[in-house]
């Protein structure tokens, strides 16, 4: 049926594109890796050939780069997407996660995280970055609330000085807190710097 064709091509990706398809947030093989176009710019000189200026994100590391290519260069295009997933253990150096899709469980290498590990829950809602199907990389949330386990009590004059004091939180995850944050608060966290940034309840 005319119908079924049409929902065919459009889940098919194209075998190649080139400097005339680029789209923001559109992501393309270089070099045997991954990266996602940022930003981009058409270049006419008034001599010579037209080229287009690029700056990319490696999927894999975060990497910026700036890269040239002459128009008409082609690429094979990469289908990048988020997964939502849960994080159910930890075993050694790797994890047990469950996709929310299809609840299928695999593991993975704990280093797929980064320095996010260390906020791990069991049962937290994660993010899996997956290139053409397959699991690249982990994140847990932006940001998390999480229970004060272990800090030093608060001294009288201690809030006046506006200074912080490190706070382990119940996942292990040690932070800066402000001198009047106890134990047993919940505070809220920026897990991607590390930064308290407010208290949610006091205990």
């Amino acid at each position: 049926m005319p119908s079924g064709r049409s929902e065919s091509i459009l889940s098919v990706p194209p075998m190649a594109i080139d400097t005339s398809d680029f789209k923001t947030g559109m992501a393309i093989y270089l070099d045997g890796e991954v990266y996602k176009i940022v930003e981009f710019q058409h270049v006419k000189p008034g001599k010579g050939g037209a080229f287009v200026r690029t700056k990319l994100k490696k999927i894999k590391t975060g990497q910026t780069i700036e890269k040239t290519f002459r128009a008409g260069e082609r690429f094979d295009p990469a289908r990048v997407e988020q997964k939502p997933m849960q994080y159910l253990y930890r075993a050694g150096d790797s994890v047990t996660c469950m996709n929310l899709e299809d609840y299928d469980q695999a593991d993975y290498p704990i280093d797929m995280f980064g320095s996010g590990s260390k906020y791990l829950m069991e049962g937290m809602n994660v993010s899996a970055t997956t290139i053409d199907g397959t699991v690249v990389g982990l994140e847990v949330p932006t940001f998390v609330e999480m229970k004060v386990a272990e800090t030093d009590p608060a001294f009288k004059g201690d809030t006046v000085s506006g200074g912080t004091k490190p706070a382990t939180l119940e996942s292990g995850a040690v932070v800066a807190v402000p001198f009047h944050i106890g134990v047993g608060d919940v505070v809220k966290v920026d897990t991607r710097t590390d930064a308290y940034l407010e208290r949610v309840s006091s205990a």
